[in-house]
Order: structure tokens, then C-alpha cells, then sequence
């Protein structure tokens, strides 16, 4: 039951990981650096928020299972009684509360995952401009001197 609710939720913390490791290759500054690297924790501390809540819900289990057997051991057959309503509502609102705390900490993560990504387009807009800006210089000096060889042509005939 822990397996089917984690495996979706570690999927897209593998996902969001590997994107902020994409991020990380691609960057040409330390700044995006550091965006991508406070997303990288956020994952991280997501996932383990994550494994926590799976713990907590796993000990607690551990714990109804191991005072069921000892009620069993020590108790009489006929007056046995296990109230499963009681163990289902226990473990929904374990369940629930470990859901809560991943979706705040996924939240965070992809917060930080839109602000990197926000500032990588900034980076790659000015890297852009830039290039522009050094090719249209380049090209201008490049026909500012053609022109000046057909004039000194012009005047040596």
C-alpha cells in the first residue's frame, strides 16, 4: 500500500531531479548555478519528507500489528474484538497527513523549479542579445571597409 502511493510521487521527484540536473549542464553562470542548486535541495528535501511519512505510516503499522499480537497472546479467545473501522480511520489519517506534507514540499519544488527555469530564459535572452549585438558589429565594420576600397578604387581611376 506504501509502494503505490510513493511510486508516483518519487517518479516526479526523479523527474523534477533529473530537469534541475539539466539545468545545472546548461548553465554559463554561477548564479544559475545556485538557483539550480536550491532546487536540487528542494527536491531533496522533498523526497525525504517523503521517505519520512512513508516511515511514519510504516511504524505505525508496525505498531497496531504488534499490540493486535500481543492483545491476541494475552487475551482470552471470546473476548477478542478488533475494531477495523479504528485501524482503517487510523491509517487514512496517517496516510493523509503524509500527503500533505509531500504536496507542501512538491509545491516548494516546483516554485523554485519555475523561478529557475524564469531565470535560465532571462540568461539565455541577454546571452542572445548579446551574440546579436556582437554579429550585427561585426558585420557593420565588415561593409564599412568594403565600402571604403571601392571609393579608394574609384579615386585611383
Amino acid at each position: 500500500m506504501t509502494l503505490s502511493i510513493r511510486s508516483p510521487l518519487l517518479r516526479r521527484v526523479a523527474v523534477v531531479a533529473l530537469v534541475f540536473g539539466g539545468l545545472t549542464a546548461c548553465q554559463k553562470n554561477d548564479a544559475s548555478a545556485q538557483v539550480a542548486g536550491k532546487l536540487n535541495d528542494a527536491a531533496q528535501a522533498a523526497g525525504q519528507k517523503l521517505d519520512q511519512a512513508a516511515s511514519y505510516v510504516g511504524q505505525q503499522v508496525d505498531a497496531t500489528k504488534a499490540a493486535a499480537q500481543q492483545n491476541l497472546s494475552s487475551a482470552s479467545a471470546p473476548s477478542i474484538t478488533i475494531d477495523p473501522a479504528s485501524l482503517a480511520s487510523s491509517a487514512q489519517a496517517n496516510l493523509q497527513g503524509a500527503a500533505s506534507a509531500t504536496n507542501v514540499q512538491l509545491g516548494k519544488a516546483a516554485a523554485l523549479t519555475g523561478q529557475g527555469l524564469e531565470t535560465a530564459g532571462r540568461k539565455l535572452q541577454e546571452w542572445s542579445a548579446q551574440s546579436s549585438a556582437s554579429a550585427a558589429g561585426v558585420s557593420a565594420s565588415a561593409s564599412t571597409s568594403s565600402d571604403s576600397s571601392d571609393a579608394q578604387k574609384q579615386m585611383d581611376k
